[in-house]
């Protein structure tokens, strides 16, 4: 699990720095501009974290069905190879397929208006504005939305249908309630993460609302790499102690 943390805080690291720095700047010279080959250069960027941190987190929820389903078992399942060529696919794959969305994008035209209606380059907003055929990108979208978001989602959900039934089979309540807090700060990160994206990418292009979409976006690009570590580190004690320790000295602060 923490070899997969480790993998999950660099993408995290990558989904911050490719959209943060940009905002900044624009915000800062009041300058809303951005050139052609870098936006498609943050499209690529963006896109890799995304289905990178999509895959992780399904195999992480992988991890925590072999932690909690087949405990004795877990040190030869989640042996060290394993785990270094699970990451290695993952980064790998959503390297290619980030290129292919990159790839195609850049090979469009835009006659039309050139503001983009989002905080960051990503692909809806991108092929909003397009006056070609657009129908190549959109069918690669899909795809990728298939095997990454539902893909993702379906081996996500089916690890946790078995750590529900082996925790529903525990007999005390003690064990329980370490096994689900086992799980518990991945669940939350799942749920966030998993719902911001299917409601962005995987549903049908004649309910899109670039509007509501950049909203929702900052969920997944900003809100959710910042609260990762906080979630994750809320099992710690050392965290929890220091946790404890500044909201005793608010509330002091507050009654003065």
């Amino acid at each position: 699990m923490y070899f997969l943390l480790v993998n999950l805080s660099l993408v995290n690291l990558l989904s911050i720095s490719v959209t943060i720095p940009k905002l900044l700047q624009t915000h800062l010279s009041h300058r809303k501009t951005i050139s052609f080959y870098g936006c498609i250069t943050q499209v690529f960027l963006i896109i890799w974290a995304l289905g990178t941190e999509l895959l992780l987190l399904s195999f992480m929820a992988f991890d925590r069905y072999a932690a909690i389903c087949h405990p004795l078992q877990y040190t030869v399942i989640m042996r060290k190879e394993v785990c270094i060529s699970i990451a290695t696919a993952v980064w790998v794959a959503g390297m290619v397929n980030s290129a292919v969305h990159a790839g195609l994008m850049s090979q469009l035209s835009f006659c039309k208006s050139h503001i983009i209606n989002h905080f960051f380059c990503d692909i809806p907003p991108i092929l909003d504005l397009s006056c070609s055929d657009t129908y190549l990108s959109e069918s690669m979208t899909f795809v990728s939305d298939v095997i990454f978001g539902i893909g993702s989602c379906g081996l996500t959900l089916t690890s946790y249908l078995f750590i529900l039934r082996t925790i529903i089979r525990i007999r005390s309540t003690e064990g329980k309630k370490k096994a689900f807090s086992t799980c518990s700060s991945h669940l939350v990160v799942v749920s966030f993460y998993f719902s911001a994206i299917i409601y962005t990418y995987i549903r049908p292009s004649s309910v899109y609302s670039l509007d509501k979409d950049k909203l929702v976006s900052l969920l997944y690009s900003v809100v959710t790499p910042v609260v990762n570590p906080i979630i994750y580190s809320l099992r710690n004690k050392d965290f929890k102690e220091a946790l404890r320790i500044i909201t005793g000295k608010g509330r002091q602060l507050l009654r003065i």
